[in-house]
């Protein structure tokens, strides 16, 4: 079993949805008492959140890319960053280390092309929404068709994440938000709504909508259980 390397933190509390995913996928997989073989970098949110903040995304990338090569020394055979807004920043880690980070977007563009689906609805941090580091990567490297909410309602996306799903919060009325913009997404063709956050699974889950959802912590950590174990 290969050794995963995890950065983590970004917020704790879908960290903790990764260790459980993949402990879970590793016993279900192997069983008994089989658990994965896992190495943690757990960065202080606060940090990393007020560079994002300022657009500092290279003091962002340095803090990440020494904890990854901190992970690599420890023993780690490949990496996941477990967020997908800071995969931003992903080439700038991958280039100061020599083990494979594996890009949460090309996990879930194989998942989606695995159960057919070819244009999709995104939401996720107003960065993954709107820049090109993730929904370029999906539509360049995949051939998928990505739609985003319009500026008013992916305003509401981020600061849902940010103000209330980062610190814990879970709030009804945004829920509701959220579940519309889904139908909203829906309603323009998409096939599906990918959940291009690590925390959105913490307001909406799949008995909350007909509209089959995408959530990019399990799936990522479903792709790292079957690379642990190649």
């Amino acid at each position: 079993m290969k050794t995963i390397g995890l950065l983590g933190g970004m917020s704790w509390k879908s960290t903790l949805w990764y260790y459980q995913a993949l402990n879970e996928g590793i016993k279900k997989k192997l069983g008994g008492l089989h658990s994965a073989k896992i190495i943690l970098h757990s960065v202080d949110f606060a940090v990393i959140e007020e560079l994002q903040m300022k657009g500092d995304w290279t003091g962002a990338a340095k803090i990440l890319a020494q904890a990854a090569i901190g992970v690599e020394k420890a023993g780690a055979d490949f990496l996941l960053i477990c967020t997908n807004t800071m995969h931003l920043v992903a080439p700038e880690i991958q280039r100061e280390i020599t083990i494979p980070l594996l890009h949460i977007a090309d996990a879930t563009a194989k998942n989606l092309i695995a159960q057919g689906i070819k244009k999709v609805g995104l939401l996720g941090t107003a960065f993954t929404m709107e820049q090109d580091f993730y929904k370029g990567r999906l539509e360049n490297n995949h051939g998928l068709k990505v739609i985003i909410p319009n500026k008013e309602d992916r305003d509401i996306v981020h600061q849902v994440i940010y103000d209330e799903l980062c610190l814990g919060q879970i709030k009804d009325n945004s829920k509701q938000q959220y579940l519309r913009i889904i139908q909203q997404l829906a309603d323009q063709g998409a096939k599906g709504v990918i959940l291009g956050c690590t925390e959105i699974g913490l307001l909406v889950k799949q008995e909350d909508t007909k509209v089959k959802l995408f959530d990019t912590t399990f799936i990522h950590a479903d792709s790292a259980v079957e690379e642990a174990l190649i």
